[in-house]
């Protein structure tokens, strides 16, 4: 136990790569080790076999040439024999024929050398006398049904023997060079494996907070390190946009606020470079009061992002009737549409229900309706309207609610479409119209909507009509 603590605690102050070789060195020292034995095993096993087989084999032929005549232990026709024998001494085999007392009668090749073995019964055995190892078959000779002799045949072990001795020899002389080349193969495959990490390390360290400009950019397989490598660049992909974005936000945000302030600054200035009638500090305070109005409403507006981004806003969804709530938002915005001779019209059907934040809604909806009515010229028409849809997510049909702010104008050209939902965003067409507003309201519907699990998209026509859709989730119990 406290050395494989040892182990484990060594083995964790060393590289990873030199890790990943020592553990593979072991586990193939110690496969290798086990396959060797099994295989000298397996050697011997074969071997006997092999063995037992040829002698069976020689074992039959020999005794077809047996004198069958009278109980004389001899071997006829010798002259043809002689061929076979001498094929099978070559082959080490040793025959012989011995009495049921153990007296050699006849026999071929080194029979004499063979240890003196009487056997009881018919089969193998293995005789090793004198350092001699001899794997020997008994085969009883019967005449008139009584057992008259024996024939032997004995083939020697010797290789078998050399094998035994030199083998684990081999296998210890062999055994440490395989290790060290597979060693060195190993730290070379771990290294190779490794070195995408080894880059991640390095452009890690290289990022700061002002270059996230560092890419790792791997070009190899795509195995698991090739996996960690995309998702590396993805993630400084990632940062990156928001890093941006936060930075645009706060210059945006930073521009916001002076303006407004220069502008109260600046009036304060004039008015107090000489005395002024009622009527003109009464005309300035008003100018003043919008202007922070305009301040209240952009700080409200960055507050609000800042709950949503960090989680913090108080956000109860419940089941809301969304044509109450809009036929509310749309009173509240046709006085001023009648100001602008704008027609207001409300084509949304009762009991549309969804599941969200009834305040936020109202949010989200005031600020697309008031939207439209600023941006549609004078006798034109801003209207509402909805339908139903099934929205495959996840596996799983669910049926939402888009709710559709059209209007007619100007519209809004397509290179801003994919930008109007960004904080602080623009176009060219609000400065030339003289609308002025924070550029917080849509990016913060956006939020919203997203926050019910929704979203909202928009499509324009130039010169003739936009339209911003509302997707929502149906409350499931009204």
């Amino acid at each position: 136990m406290i050395s494989i603590k040892f182990l484990a605690k060594w083995l964790g102050r060393i590289p990873i790569r030199t890790q990943l070789t020592i553990w593979y060195v072991l586990l193939l020292g110690l496969t290798l080790g086990g396959f060797s034995g099994y295989l000298y095993l397996r050697l011997e096993r074969k071997i006997i076999i092999k063995a037992d087989t040829a002698l069976q084999i020689a074992g039959s032929q020999f005794l077809t040439y047996l004198n069958n005549k009278d109980n004389v232990l001899v071997f006829r026709e010798k002259a043809r024999l002689q061929n076979t024998a001498e094929r099978l001494v070559e082959a080490g085999f040793a025959i012989r024929l011995i009495t049921p007392e153990g007296k050699v009668v006849d026999g071929f090749g080194r029979f004499q050398e063979v240890p003196r073995w009487i056997p009881s019964a018919s089969g193998y055995s293995r005789i090793v006398r004198n350092k001699a190892d001899w794997r020997l078959i008994s085969q009883p000779i019967i005449r008139q049904g009584k057992i008259i002799g024996w024939l032997q045949i004995a083939q020697s072990l010797e290789a078998l023997k050399e094998i035994y001795q030199e083998l684990p020899t081999e296998i210890l002389f062999n055994l440490p060079i395989i290790l060290i080349i597979a060693g060195l193969g190993g730290l070379f495959l771990s290294s190779k494996a490794l070195r995408p990490i080894r880059q991640i390390t390095q452009t890690a360290q290289n990022i700061s907070a002002t270059d996230l400009a560092q890419r790792l950019n791997y070009k190899g397989a795509e195995d698991e390190v090739g996996e960690l490598a995309t998702t590396f660049d993805q993630m400084l992909d990632r940062l990156q946009a928001g890093f941006e974005r936060e930075q645009r936000f706060t210059a945006d945000a930073a521009h916001e606020l002076r303006t407004p302030l220069t502008v109260i600054k600046g009036r304060i200035d004039v008015t107090r470079s000489r005395s002024r009638s009622a009527a003109e500090y009464e005309q300035t305070l008003q100018a003043l009061e919008q202007e922070v109005d305009r301040l209240i409403r952009l700080s409200n507006g960055l507050l609000l992002l800042a709950r949503i981004d960090r989680g913090q806003l108080n956000f109860e969804p419940l089941a809301v009737d969304l044509s109450d709530l809009l036929f509310v938002i749309v009173e509240q915005v046709r006085p001023l549409a009648e100001t602008q001779e704008i027609k207001l019209l409300n084509n949304l059907p009762t009991d549309l229900w969804v599941k969200g934040d009834p305040d936020q809604l109202i949010s989200l909806f005031l600020n697309l309706v008031d939207n439209a009515v600023k941006y549609t010229p004078k006798n034109g028409v801003v209207w509402l309207d909805s339908n139903y849809q099934e929205n495959d997510q996840e596996n799983s049909t669910k049926e939402v609610l888009h709710v559709t702010v059209s209007n007619t104008g100007l519209g809004i050209a397509p290179e801003h479409l994919p930008h109007l939902f960004e904080r602080f965003y623009r176009t060219g067409c609000q400065a030339s119209q003289g609308k002025v507003g924070t550029g917080l309201g849509l990016a913060i519907a956006h939020e919203i909507a997203r926050l019910h699990s929704g979203n909202i998209t928009v499509k324009s026509i130039q010169n003739k009509e936009t339209t911003f859709t509302v997707t929502l989730p149906l409350a499931e119990n009204k």
